[in-house]
């Protein structure tokens, strides 16, 4: 409880477990895992040459920390703005998770290489001009980030604003968008402090980038679903159930 208000129940632990996932698969995607020691580079002031010698550079995990701070900026911002609107339109939150889940499905499709999406296959970032090597310069490229990143973290972000919306309060649906920043950022800082072994565990991971994009895919699936359904209560009751410590949280 925060300031009187429950952010955290069994029935919110579902959404909770889907918003961590699907941050760390957006980490894993695509267009999002290939960049990452380019970013770091770029917005420590160094090379990625450098970056593969000795230990962990202070300035790159200063970097990635202002970075993470950015874009988890705009996913809370966006957290907040679906949840007032879900509210707003409380009377119809039915209908709008429908409509929401067969979204999500066909995003989910488009992964899984069962139809094609044109859209998906456009980038939209916003540049942030030439702020490398500063502090600021990062938390600015973060926000870019956040807002402009579409093809991939675009359709997983999509899905869990839709769960966002469908809570019954603000700080229940900023909380999932916070559960997702940390899966998407928590990356990463790990990569940024370990960034050799990171960049050479990289190397032998590029083979199993369509794997996590099929993955990514079904999980869109799946959330899609759910919300068309209300499975999510029937999964919360099975969490219930099968883990009897949560009904003591909330």
């Amino acid at each position: 409880m925060l300031f009187g208000i429950d952010i955290f129940d069994a029935a919110l632990a579902p959404s909770l477990m889907i918003a961590m996932v699907a941050g760390i698969i957006s980490f894993l995607s695509p267009c999002v895992l290939p960049i990452v020691p380019p970013y770091l580079a770029y917005m420590a002031g160094t090379s990625t040459g450098d970056m593969t010698k000795g230990r962990s550079d202070p300035r790159v995990v200063k970097a990635a920390l202002f970075f993470v701070l950015g874009l988890s900026t705009v996913f809370l911002l966006l957290g907040f703005a679906a949840s007032a609107l879900g509210r707003a339109f409380l009377q119809y939150q039915q209908y709008l998770g429908y409509a929401a889940g067969t979204l999500i499905i066909a995003f989910g499709l488009h992964f899984l290489g069962l139809i094609r999406i044109p859209l998906l296959f456009r980038e939209a970032r916003f540049e942030a001009g030439n702020r490398g090597g500063t502090p600021f310069g990062s938390y600015v490229l973060g926000l870019a980030f956040a807002f402009g990143w579409t093809p991939c973290i675009g359709p997983v972000l999509g899905a869990i604003l839709s769960l966002a919306a469908q809570e019954g309060s603000v700080s229940r649906g900023m909380t999932l968008m916070a559960l997702y920043a940390v899966g998407l950022g928590l990356p990463f800082l790990i990569a940024a402090i370990y960034i050799s072994k990171f960049m050479s565990l990289m190397a032998r991971f590029k083979s199993h980038i369509g794997t996590i994009e099929r993955i990514m895919g079904g999980l869109l699936v799946l959330v899609g679903i759910l919300l068309i359904t209300g499975g999510f209560a029937d999964l919360s009751f099975w969490l219930l159930e099968t883990f009897p410590v949560l009904g003591a949280i909330g």
